[in-house]
This record gives C-alpha cells, structure tokens and sequence, in this order.
C-alpha cells in the first residue's frame, strides 16, 4: 500500500500533502502567512481558470478526492505563491522553463514560435484588442527600436513576424502566455506518446 503512494506521490499530490511540502519549503502567501487549505483552493481555482488546457487537477474515482499533478504543484509554487515578480511574468517564465525541459527531454530543438506575418486587419481578434489599441504599441515599439515593424503588400497593410513577437512579449502577455501554453501541451502530448505519465495515470481507478 505505501509503495503504492509513494508511486502516486511521484506525480499527483494532495492537496494535503501539498500543504505539508509547502510548509517545510517556507512558502507562505503574499502576507507571509502559512498557506491554509482555503488558500490553497482558492489558488487551485485561478490555476484551473487561468489553465484549463493543462489538465492539472485530476479526480481519483474511488476516493472521490482531486489531486494535484506534479507539474500543476510547481506552477502554485513557482507562480501563484511567488513574491517576487508579477503573476503573468511569472506564469511565462514558468512555461517558458517547462518547454525548454520538455524540449531537452524529448530531444527536440526549441521551436520558433513566431514565423508568420500578419495582416493588420486580424490583428484585433489575434490579440482581443481594439485596433487603435494595437495601432498605439506597434507605434510605441517602432519608436523603441527605430524600426519598421508594417509594410504593405497588395493593398494590405502587415505586420512582420518580429513585430507580432514584440507585440506579444512586450505589450499583449496574455497573448504569449497562450502561446506558450498551447506549444507547451503540444511537447506534454508527445511526452505522454512516448509513454510517460502525465494525468493519464489515473486511467487505472
């Protein structure tokens, strides 16, 4: 039976456990107060809204608890319980750090994420923006740099690829973050085909 969850400890936590990690690893919340476990589900709760598409709580049947997957327990700790930076800067350097694991684990080069250039008239639904809003930070960013991030092209105004990364690193972060979050599930899905666990651990219920 203890082998047993110590193989689950391995890759799902409780929320339980989770509590006793971060008490003897010194996390504590933004008020440095220990974390209680309705802090905990409140942070559970933002880690499930803000990133459905990870898959990081998972409910094992038979005991009718939810657990936490490894990966999910370090974005709580490096993301929502941080001090130290802003929570979307840290929510992007965490993907960040998680690609370039998987990518090294895989075997895999880093993949460019930004190749393609836009048509100015998409831009509005690429990054949920008003269009004057974007006009503004392509405007900002050409002065920052002294560059040309538009041109034109039968009659259609563009943005470069470097510009539209720019524009993500720099002035739309939400954008990036999904992004990020969408290539870095795409290297999860090749993980788990390679026959690692990742939340299909609990197909055995």
């Amino acid at each position: 039976m203890r082998d047993s969850e110590n193989e689950l400890d391995k890759i799902f936590l409780s929320y339980n456990k989770i509590l006793q990690k971060f008490k003897v690893q010194g996390i504590k919340t933004k008020n440095n107060k220990e974390i209680t476990h309705k802090d905990l589900r409140q942070a559970i709760d933002v880690m499930i809204k803000k990133h459905p598409t990870c898959r990081w709580r998972s409910n094992k049947i038979k005991s009718r608890k939810f657990y936490i997957l490894d990966e999910g327990y370090y974005w709580l700790a490096k993301v929502f319980f941080q001090n130290e930076k802003k929570l979307i800067e840290a929510d992007i350097d965490f993907f960040k750090n998680r690609i370039t694991m998987y990518e090294e684990f895989l075997k895999l080069q880093p993949k460019e994420l930004f190749i393609n250039d836009i048509p100015y008239s998409q831009l509005g639904i690429y990054f949920n923006r008003k269009k004057d809003t974007i006009r503004k930070a392509i405007e900002k960013l050409e002065k920052k740099y002294s560059i040309k991030l538009r041109y034109k092209k039968n009659n259609e105004v563009y943005v470069y690829s470097k510009g539209i990364e720019l524009l993500c690193k720099e002035c739309f972060k939400q954008k990036y973050l999904e992004i990020l979050e969408e290539y870095k599930m795409e290297l999860t899905e090749k993980y788990i085909a390679e026959g690692y666990p990742y939340d299909n651990f609990f197909h055995k219920n």
